[in-house]
């Protein structure tokens, strides 16, 4: 992940003390926000669905590049530094590492939302799982994954 952090280290930096709601579901997310430093949680209808302590993690890109409301909230769960992009759209046209950073985070969610779909359908075979679909999906969109282990 220090690629993206080399990339973001001339970005103006904003620090939140714990509790502080970075990103609101169904707001438009005006920046994009890479965690330098602390702790964060993603909530989806208030409910959480990831956190994660990793430097370099990413958020509001979805909302960026879907041009739509967020998703999901953010909220710090420690005092956090982010690095603040705020011409996202322009910062990924314009830096490839960027681009591929965030096209490797979302093909990560990705895959484990199919190793996911796979798992339940194979717990479920036999009987109606398809009701719960809907909320695996809404669960897993929104996780942050974890770095793969060298």
């Amino acid at each position: 992940m220090s690629g993206i952090l080399d990339l973001v280290a001339h970005l103006p930096r904003r620090e939140a003390p714990a509790g502080e709601m970075l990103l609101e579901q169904g707001e438009a997310a005006a920046s994009m926000l890479v965690l330098i430093s602390g702790e964060v949680e993603v909530l989806h209808d208030k409910i959480r669905v990831a956190r994660t302590a990793e430097p370099g993690a990413v958020f509001g890109e979805m909302s960026i590049l879907l041009r739509r409301h967020c998703t999901a909230s953010v909220r710090t769960l420690k005092p956090s530094v982010f690095a603040v992009v705020d011409q996202p759209e322009r910062f990924l046209k314009e830096s490839s590492e960027a681009s591929l950073h965030v096209a490797v985070l979302l093909a990560r969610r990705l895959e484990a939302l199919n190793r996911y779909l796979v798992d339940v359908k194979t717990q479920y075979e036999g009987h109606d799982h398809l009701g719960m679909v809907d909320d695996v999906l809404n669960t897993l969109l929104h996780q942050q994954p974890r770095s793969p282990k060298p």
